[in-house]
């Protein structure tokens, strides 16, 4: 039996207040300012010390956050961080004040030590007493608590417990899957596959079994080489489309030994249609693929654990990834809030990152969870991803063995044209030629792990001469890109060497300071200038850095041939070996020779100034990165005029069928050049043959269902004015409301008026840039709280997907126009035929029906969406559906109506 656990003090913050619980149960509300004095020496129980802390001014107190308990005790399972989540997820009764919560959180923390103590002689939890007492000798304020919930208080630190390697399960190799048949699927089997998944009892939706016959035909048969078949398929919100799409494609998996590789733009969204294709026949082989960038290494977690420092999170970091699904550190079964607690640089550390894998040489490979990852994902028949990845995929010609899929579904399809401008452009900055440098030459005069090329391959060196010797020219030569603390050099008088790479860097930034104005100048943030006119300094520093990048470039052309050369002439090398040779070949293509030569094009194109209005390929201009008003960084950047052009010739002509899909593909009333338009954003407008257009209405009721307020009284350039409007209406929905703002410093204003009175009203505040979380978790809590309300950045809105009624307002302060930079300014005038405010229409009403979209996502929701500005232009009003009702009123009418509303019964 556990020892009882000694009175706990607790500390709940508000906004603007505090409760703390002192160990007698005595309940004082304190003043964020008096806290450190009333807390003393005591620590009370907290959660989430850094937003707590945050929220109390950051006084210099030490708190027990329950959250590092709930991790240890439960890992690879999440919460909303928040006294309310913690209560949910523990099955208590809710606290619905800050005075209840501050008496919750020992009940929480007595809770989560008996069920600690339950699970004791459990296999799990066999190394937890030594794993506790190494983290209790880093300092770990839970480890005596802990140490007697597991019977062992005098437990001693075990490092090996720290090894989890040695718990991990080694994978497996299999022989490589051949290509797939073609077999067809006709629109009635994928309707009897849908109603198979959906069983008797669901819902009928006659949308979505059409739907999914409409989808078929992305599924038949390539006809002709290089014209895939394509479906651009418009599904309203509700239709149910992620069923309606994995029917036929797992039919076609199934049916010709294949994989369809399920596209998305989210890792929230990879997620939810993961937890879809749970209802796919038992057999089913679906995997989850992301970028080897977002899972743990081992050998980075091994070195890692020297410092003792670290040893606390990297003691929950090994609880965890016992129990994992996948070992995914980033959007996966570890808690989003695991970083904010320890920050994202220690998760960066101990994930695969820059291309410095060695592959087979590692001691950690056999148990290896990326290794594990790919090899699923080889064998599977749906694979979900993200565009990210599909794009990268292409430009690299496969991820980790030289194949590509040839099915594909792409959800969220309305994000192709960004995703493909993401993955086909390209950045000449000090921080990306840097990074390269550390990638060749490792850590320059620090104490990192970080090895060099020469340091990577010292064992295929030892015993090939060519080897040796291009690594020894690579490593010669890659001085020529930045060295560290490049950015302190950016200013010409502390310049210190004849580094071509620097110059460049420096001439660039004298050309953007120059171009600014001087309210760029005096913002504490970066800005864009055009690259030409060119100053007279910056060609010839180009032309130098080009010619030393070639130089380098040469060798490790030659390092790669010399690789691939080994594995044609050298039938006996050993099964490690060759994957050495080929993933090495493969990372020194992406990581140092396809950069370079994209670098070296740039510099090269420079020498050619484009004539004013003159159709580019590309769009190339000047980026200068500040922070606080300090210069750190300038980039030249490049981006595809049309990168969906680079889309269709990598992606979607070389494969035999694509679905592209969205709740938001066409715009506007006239349907044929709506269409005409979605297949411009998609990439189908290139294709040699005409994609099949299906469109199907989302089945909810929005006349009955949804209002579009137009507030017409509001000076939205009022701070005062623009706070009062977004707290009444927050107080007439109860909570429940996302505001979206067009620019931090509002955003962070109108938080700061308006936080503390709706707390007071039992509406607790949330707000990106504000508190001390990232995106995923505001969400997250926002969805757990039903009388919550979360403000954001106008992007923020991707990534809110919420069912029922914590979401039942939107408010928008402006109007959601493009950003007026350079990128935007080139293509409006080059992609708009002659119509650029057509351009920028179409636009911002497809982010109004994105954002409009996330009010119902289910046929019992209810939604207000209101918009602040009073400039909106009528014609802006097709972005909503036809039968919703739009009204156009004063605040205080939009108050009464919006609460009225949102209580009637239908």
């Amino acid at each position: 039996m556990m020892p009882p656990l000694p009175a706990l003090p607790a500390l709940a913050a508000g906004h603007g207040r505090a409760v703390l619980l002192d160990g007698d149960g005595v309940i004082t509300t304190i003043k964020p300012g008096s806290v450190a004095r009333q807390v003393g020496a005591s620590i009370p129980l907290a959660i989430h010390v850094p937003a707590t802390l945050r929220r109390l001014g950051n006084p210099a107190i030490q708190l027990l956050d329950l959250l590092e308990l709930f991790a240890f005790v439960h890992p690879a399972q999440s919460l909303a961080p928040t006294p309310a989540g913690l209560a949910r997820a523990l099955e208590i009764p809710v606290p619905t004040s800050l005075d209840s919560a501050a008496q919750a959180l020992p009940e929480m923390a007595e809770l989560l030590l008996t069920r600690l103590a339950a699970g004791k002689d459990t296999p799990a939890n066999r190394d937890a007493p030594g794993l506790a007492a190494r983290m209790g000798a880093a300092g770990w304020l839970w480890a005596p608590y802990v140490l007697n919930a597991l019977g062992q208080p005098d437990a001693k630190p075990d490092g090996m417990a720290m090894r989890l390697w040695k718990r991990l399960p080694k994978w497996e190799e299999v022989a490589p899957r051949p290509p797939p048949s073609s077999f067809p699927i006709t629109p009635v089997e994928a309707r009897a596959r849908l109603a198979s998944l959906l069983g008797p009892e669901a819902e009928q939706r006659p949308a979505q079994a059409d739907f999914c016959s409409a989808a078929t035909a992305a599924f038949a048969p390539r006809e002709v080489e290089g014209s895939p078949q394509v479906v651009l398929a418009e599904a309203g919100t509700g239709t149910g489309k992620t069923m309606g799409y994995l029917a036929p494609a797992s039919l076609w998996a199934t049916r010709n030994k294949g994989a369809v590789w399920v596209s998305t733009y989210t890792r929230h969204l990879q997620r939810q249609i993961e937890q879809e294709a749970q209802r796919l026949p038992a057999g089913s082989n679906v995997v989850l693929r992301k970028g080897r960038e977002n899972y743990l290494c081992l050998l980075n977690f091994e070195d890692a654990m020297n410092a003792e420092t670290r040893a606390i999170p990297l003691g929950l970091i090994a609880r965890w990834a016992a129990a994992s699904a996948d070992g995914d550190l980033f959007g996966g079964d570890l808690p989003g809030w695991f970083a904010e607690l320890y920050g994202q640089g220690l998760l960066a550390s101990i994930a695969d990152r820059r291309g410095e894998c060695i592959h087979a040489a590692c001691p950690h490979f056999s148990t290896c969870v990326i290794e594990r990852v790919i090899r699923n994902a080889r064998q599977a028949d749906l694979v979900i991803a993200n565009h990210a990845l599909v794009m990268a995929q292409s430009v690299w010609g496969g991820l980790d063995d030289d194949s590509v899929p040839t099915r594909y579904v792409f959800d969220e399809g309305h994000h192709i044209f960004d995703a493909a401008d993401s993955a086909f452009a390209i950045e000449l900055s000090g921080t990306a030629m840097a990074e390269l440098r550390r990638w060749l030459l490792g850590a320059e005069g620090t104490r990192s792990r970080a090895r060099g090329l020469a340091k990577r391959l010292e064992d295929m060196a030892a015993v090939d001469e060519p080897t040796h010797k291009a690594i020894l020219q690579a490593v010669h030569l890659a001085k020529c890109l930045p060295a560290p603390m490049f950015s302190v050099r950016l200013d010409p008088e502390l310049a210190a060497d004849d580094n071509p790479a620097e110059a460049l860097l420096r001439a660039l930034r004298a050309q953007s300071r120059a171009r600014a104005t001087e309210a760029d100048l005096n913002a504490p943030f970066g800005f864009e200038t055009d690259l030409h006119p060119l100053n007279e300094d910056a060609l010839p520093a180009a032309r130098k850095l080009s010619k030393a990048m070639a130089q380098l470039r040469a060798p490790l052309v030659a390092l790669r041939a010399r690789m691939l050369e080994r594995l044609e002439t050298e039938p006996d090398l050993e099964e490690a070996m060759r994957q050495r040779l080929e993933s090495t070949a493969r990372s020194l293509k992406r990581r140092a020779i396809d950069p370079l030569s994209g670098w070296g094009r740039i510099l090269d194109g420079m020498e050619a100034e484009p004539a004013p209005g003159e159709r580019p390929a590309r769009i190339e201009f000047l980026r200068l990165d500040r922070e606080a008003g300090t210069d750190k960084d300038i980039a030249l950047l490049s981006h595809l005029l049309d990168p969906t052009e680079a889309f269709t010739q990598s992606i979607a002509a070389p494969a035999h069928g694509l679905l592209i899909t969205s709740a938001t593909l066409r715009d506007g009333t006239d349907m044929e050049e709506a269409w005409e338009n979605a297949e411009a954003r998609t990439g189908a407008a290139h294709l040699a043959a005409p994609a099949i257009r299906a469109a199907f209405d989302s089945p909810f009721d929005y006349g009955e269902r949804t209002r579009v307020v137009l507030v017409s009284d509001v000076n939205t350039q009022d701070l005062g004015q623009l706070a009062g409007a977004y707290k009444a209406l927050f107080e007439a929905a109860g909570g429940g409301g996302l505001g979206l703002f067009t620019a931090i410093s509002r955003l962070r204003a109108v938080h700061a008026k308006i936080a503390a009175p709706l707390e007071e009203k039992n509406i607790p505040l949330y707000a990106q840039h504000v508190d001390a979380m990232d995106n995923a978790t505001l969400v997250d809590i926002f969805r757990a709280e039903e009388h919550s309300c979360l403000l954001g950045t106008d992007a923020m809105r991707d990534g809110v997907d919420i069912p029922g009624n914590s979401l039942r307002l939107v408010v928008f302060e402006r109007t959601p126009w493009p950003r007026p930079d350079i990128l935007h300014r080139t293509r409006r005038t080059h992609l708009s035929h002659g119509a650029p405010k057509d351009y920028d229409d179409a636009i911002v009403r497809l982010r109004l029906r994105q954002a409009f979209g996330r009010l119902i996502r289910r046929a019992d929701d209810r939604g207000v969406f209101v918009l602040l500005d009073r400039a909106f232009p009528s014609r802006l009003l097709t972005a909503f559906p036809e039968q919703a009702r739009i009204i156009r009123s004063s605040l205080s009418e939009a108050v009464t109506g919006i609460g009225r509303f949102l209580r009637e019964e239908v």
